[in-house]
């Protein structure tokens, strides 16, 4: 029997990068360049436009070894029951001058990879984990979004400027969300940072306002169910999975109204812009079939806020289940892109999200659009010209739309690998399991424990996502992430 424990995860993971077309490592002439990069002279000298906002309660919720921190956030309340939003995100442009080789270099791989063995960033670690970081304690330049929500949860988009800022603390997700939901203790930093908690509980306040508002529009909730690997010493062990909360949320729905506002600006400048678009699902027949399973019906033509009804109403009745049968709805409504939108043209909107103008803008250090959007931003803060010719744009926006994709893919990949590593020894045994994919290229099922997802190689006649099946595992194959099955009715 092979040893499958002893494969060399990074070896793929590098090997991966580069079969999708990913340059692995950064070129010497990048490195050289960051390098030579003078903070001091950069983030400290005065600038015209520049506002101070150091002395704000600036905070950062992320993962707990996240350290390309691209957005921070503040708030306080305002007339009318108003709670008014301040968010700031990273200038990467200020290090990072379009034309730079550093600049090249990162619109070449279009985002950081997150393989979970290792993070190919799109910008050398003096950048995205240092420099271009809003880390704690370190004054940095700034784009500040701003933003009023409403009492029904609604945005009214307000100014957008530079600013000096300074994270005065970076908390984890986990740790927020349980605070948050009642289920843990409150952060240490609360207590060493007066003002915090209670700043933390605001923000939490508009962010449900946003979600609720959100969720009546038609707003998709879907949960990811990613497994990430345990490791000891490099040795996979267990897979998890995740749990979304309520920080998570807060974060997002921050993120999306920023992305609105910015949006909504650029718009009204009259600029080319590249917006971020789900278009009408690519298969929605194959949603209304999923919907039936559970005797429900949807309308024929597509409607976000009768699948949006649908979704919240499996949720409530199966949420340990709810996470696979998100899985299969967005295989279903088909991936996101990045297109170019001409002023005045009308947008093509986000399905998923349930609105119209929508781009990408609050994480620079990690997606190259946002570098393009920020810059795009900046010019028309200053009323200088667009840096960005149209045929840039389009150009961008393809590549850009195929870097996501091939990015996800090596993630993808990785998971595979990861849990053909863990399924070791386990060939032959019986798995209860749910169809999360079945189509002309394949039908794939995702085990219930661990959870792993295969292929079915036999037996796969008239399954239906959505469905219950048992399987037996019959082959491994980690270098290639290959875990293959065959039902079985015992």
């Amino acid at each position: 029997m092979s040893n499958y424990q002893d494969i060399d995860l990074k070896r793929i993971a590098k090997e991966s990068m580069l079969r999708y077309g990913f340059r692995a490592e950064f070129p010497q002439y990048v490195i050289r360049e960051v390098e030579g990069i003078k903070e001091s002279y950069l983030v400290s000298r005065k600038q015209e436009g520049v506002k101070d906002l150091r002395h704000l309660l600036w905070s950062s919720i992320d993962n707990i070894d996240s350290l390309d921190l691209d957005q921070i956030e503040y708030c306080e309340r305002g007339p009318r029951q108003e709670i008014l939003v301040k968010v700031a995100i990273a200038d990467v442009d200020l290090f990072v001058p379009k034309g730079s080789k550093t600049d090249v270099h990162a619109s070449e791989n279009g985002n950081s990879v997150y393989t979970g063995v290792e993070t190919f960033s799109m910008l050398p670690e003096r950048l995205s984990t240092n420099l271009s970081s809003l880390r704690p304690g370190a004054e940095r330049m700034a784009v500040v979004i701003e933003f009023a929500v409403l009492k029904n949860g609604n945005i009214r988009q307000g100014d957008i400027y530079r600013a000096k800022v300074v994270n005065k603390a970076k908390l984890v997700y986990e740790e927020v969300g349980a605070w948050i939901e009642g289920r843990g203790t409150p952060p240490q930093l609360f207590a060493d940072i007066a003002g915090l908690e209670d700043q933390i509980r605001l923000q939490d306040e508009a962010a449900e306002r946003l979600k609720a508002f959100r969720l009546e529009q038609g707003a998709l909730e879907l949960e990811s169910l990613e497994a990430r690997a345990v490791k000891e010493n490099g040795v996979v062990i267990a897979l998890i999975l995740p749990q979304e909360n309520r920080a998570q949320y807060l974060i997002e729905n921050f993120m999306i109204a920023s992305n609105r506002t910015v949006m909504d600006r650029l718009e009204k400048s009259g600029v080319p812009v590249i917006q971020r678009v789900v278009r009408i699902p690519k298969n929605w027949p194959g949603i209304m079939e999923v919907a039936a399973i559970f005797q429900e019906r949807l309308p024929i033509e597509p409607d976000a806020k009768a699948l949006s009804k649908f979704l919240l109403k499996r949720k409530a009745a199966d949420p340990a289940r709810f996470p696979d049968l998100s899985l299969t709805i967005v295989k279903l409504l088909g991936p996101g892109e990045y297109t170019m939108l001409e002023p005045g043209k009308p947008p093509i909107g986000h399905f998923g999200l349930a609105v119209m103008d929508y781009t990408h803008a609050t994480a620079p250090n990690r997606r190259y659009v946002d570098v393009i959007i920020q810059r795009l931003l900046k010019a028309v803060l200053l009323g200088s010209q667009s840096p960005y010719t149209r045929k840039e744009l389009i150009e961008h926006a393809a590549w850009c739309t195929d870097r996501d994709k091939a990015s996800k893919k090596v993630e993808r990949f990785m998971r595979k690998v990861e849990a053909a590593v863990l399924m070791n020894g386990r060939v032959g045994e019986i798995f209860d399991a749910i169809v999360t994919g079945a189509s002309e290229k394949g039908t794939y099922v995702r085990l219930m424990d661990p959870p792993v997802e295969g292929r079915v190689t036999r037996g796969a006649e008239r399954m239906a996502v959505g469905q219950k099946v048992r399987v037996r595992l019959v082959d491994l194959d980690p270098a290639q992430g290959h875990i293959d099955l065959e039902r079985t009715r015992r």
